[in-house]
């Protein structure tokens, strides 16, 4: 089969598709015939030499896909050969086979095209195993989602309002704001000219959010902690802002605050399948019933994956960038 190999750690460039083995399932996973995968930030950060797969994992990048199911290891009941399916991957998605633990697949909802349900799988586990199985953002709180028009932040503005959550975002520009609003969002914030922190706390009346969901990390840490009502509940995903920061630890003491942090790519397969299984349980419907859609900014082919990575990197797209195989 053919897949994008990482030549070496640097630029989109180390990128290259190449000519590999098939992967070899065992006997509790399928193998997927991709038609889709989609871009994350790990990737990128996979390609400049950090976040490696977990151990065991395809070497290849991709951490979620779409398609259809070609062979079924012996101990899989629940998908047969010629299902359409979409996935999360601890890697290899960026090629033309992968093969994926049996737990972390899930149907390709009705209304959905094969190609667009490689949207959800990532973006939609990580949402849900952060703010709601995690920080347990329920009906009539206030969640605020940094990079409101990335596809964390496209899909967290779905999933929350239709959880009955009053949703916030910031994002850098009037054009992302507003895909921000058709979405559902209630307060859109141009971080590059208000401060987020004042924002907040206009809106609600001095309180503060409830839960917060946070790529940026240290360059964000103490403005969060200053967002947040009491009893709020602050969820790190990311490092774009840096990894190192001080703060005034008195809030969180005088608001009963928490902060916790996490990533998906290494948790372990059980964990994950854990994950997918309360995915299917609670966001499918959604996706169901039209009140979930796919964003999607732009479709690659799989031998462009390089270009995909600098528009990924460029932070001008909206949604999620899909490579097709």
């Amino acid at each position: 089969m053919k897949a994008i190999v990482i030549t070496s750690p640097g630029g989109p460039e180390v990128l290259q598709l190449q000519e590999v083995d098939d992967p070899q399932i065992h006997d509790d996973e399928v193998l997927i015939k991709v038609q889709a995968t989609a871009l994350n930030r790990a990737d990128t950060i996979q390609r400049e030499g950090s976040h490696p797969p977990p151990e065991g994992a395809s070497q290849y990048p991709g951490l979620e896909c779409s398609g259809t199911i070609e062979a079924v290891g012996r101990n899989v009941t629940r998908w047969k050969i010629g299902d359409q399916v979409c996935a999360l991957l601890s890697g290899g998605g960026y090629a033309e086979k992968v093969a994926v633990p049996a737990g972390q697949v899930l149907p390709v909802p009705p209304s959905i095209p094969l190609k667009d349900a490689a949207s959800f799988p990532e973006v939609a586990c990580t949402v849900w195993s952060t703010v709601f199985m995690t920080s347990r953002l329920s009906a009539g709180e206030t969640f605020l989602i940094h990079g409101g028009s990335s596809g964390i932040g496209t899909f967290a503005i779905q999933i929350a309002k239709y959880y009955g959550a009053n949703v916030f975002v910031t994002a850098g520009n009037e054009e992302k704001l507003a895909v921000c609003k058709d979405l559902g969002a209630d307060v859109c914030i141009n971080y590059k000219t208000e401060d987020f922190v004042a924002r907040v706390k206009e809106e609600t009346g001095g309180k503060g959010v409830d839960v917060i969901l946070d790529n940026i990390g240290g360059a964000y840490f103490q403005r969060n902690i200053d967002s947040l009502n009491v009893d709020g509940r602050l969820f790190i995903i990311g490092f774009m802002g840096g990894a190192v920061t001080q703060v005034n630890l008195a809030g969180l003491l005088a608001r009963r605050l928490t902060v916790q942090a996490a990533s998906l790519k290494n948790r372990s397969t059980e964990n994950k399948a854990l994950i997918v299984s309360e995915v299917e349980k609670n966001v499918w419907p959604a996706i169901v019933a039209g009140k979930v859609t796919p964003v999607v900014c732009k479709y690659l082919p799989l031998s462009e994956a390089a270009e995909g990575h600098r528009l990924m990197e460029i932070g001008k797209h909206i949604g999620k960038i899909l490579l097709l195989s």
